[in-house]
């Protein structure tokens, strides 16, 4: 085990929250998988959505389809899911479709997290259903290999959406899109869509490609954070190159990697710092960069 990864377990057994905690020693010390999904018990609603902050950038306890989204994406990172607690989640998104009468499409959040603290960029802007996030809750129930309705509603409306002019104009839509196009059946028609949509990287807002590039931004090790990932070639390979040699690098003192924006709270922002440091040991050791092995 080196160095760069040692620190990382460190950061997230002494700071990262519950969640965070069981899925790293699911993914790095054995242990059992059904722990990740017991940690995720606790945000489910009664709806069958997810919410309590499990996003931590919404302090809101209400169900939402970005919170969704994330317990969604744990359950696949894990490699394991409940098939109660997911179809509670369809439920909860095909009713939140129907409410929003888009067709199948969800809105990232709701009116209701206007009483709670929430970081600056959540706005009304949420509240429209879009590609984000109906194509990564789509592509992830896809990935799960789940069969239910609302699933088949929105990829019908996903595709809808993806056949339109200016339908990914920025890099977190592209990054819903990209987990969509991955998993969705239709392979041959989703990576002609993924290498169209390639050819306008340079006009997608927040999408830093440069790796010198300031500010906040997603890079191409968001795209394709594995070496395995089909989206790694749309990428110059002399980039990916220099963002994990900047992402390695950017490990601070106490074993955890920074945010980039301004969550609403310290503890929101305490449990961000958890995320992404899960999220960089996730990108280095796939790429060989860091070694996990005791």
């Amino acid at each position: 085990m080196d160095a760069v990864f040692a620190a990382a377990e460190r950061f997230v057994l002494g700071e990262a929250r519950l969640l965070e905690r069981r899925l790293f020693a699911a993914l790095y010390s054995g242990m059992s998988r059904s722990g990740v999904v017991d940690a995720l018990r606790g945000y489910q609603n009664d709806d069958g959505g997810f919410g309590h902050a499990l996003e931590p950038d919404v302090r809101c306890p209400a169900s939402l389809p970005l919170a969704t989204e994330v317990a969604l994406r744990v359950m696949a990172a894990s490699g394991a899911a409940d098939p109660s607690m997911v179809l509670g989640a369809c439920d909860y998104l095909a009713a939140t479709a129907r409410a929003a009468g888009a067709g199948g499409g969800v809105p990232l959040t709701l009116p209701v997290i206007e009483g709670f603290a929430r970081a600056e960029h959540m706005t009304d802007w949420t509240y429209a259903p879009a590609l984000n996030p109906t194509a990564g809750l789509a592509g992830l129930l896809h990935q799960l290999r789940v069969e239910h309705p609302w699933r088949d509603e929105a990829t019908t409306w996903c595709w809808a959406q993806l056949e339109g002019d200016g339908a990914v104009t920025d890099a977190h839509t592209l990054s819903e899109v990209l987990v969509f196009l991955e998993h969705v059946p239709d392979r041959e028609r989703a990576i002609a869509r993924a290498r169209e949509l390639a050819e306008g990287f340079g006009d997608i807002a927040y999408l830093q490609i440069d790796p010198e590039a300031e500010g906040y931004g997603l890079t191409p090790l968001h795209m394709a954070p594995t070496p395995w990932s089909p989206w790694l070639d749309l990428f110059p390979p002399e980039a990916t190159e220099a963002h994990l040699a900047r992402l390695q690098g950017a490990q601070q003192a106490d074993g955890g990697w920074p945010v980039t924006w301004s969550p609403p709270t310290q503890a929101a922002a305490t449990e961000w710092r958890g995320v992404v440091t899960l999220q960089a040991v996730g990108i280095l050791t796939a790429y060989g960069r860091v070694d996990n092995t005791p």
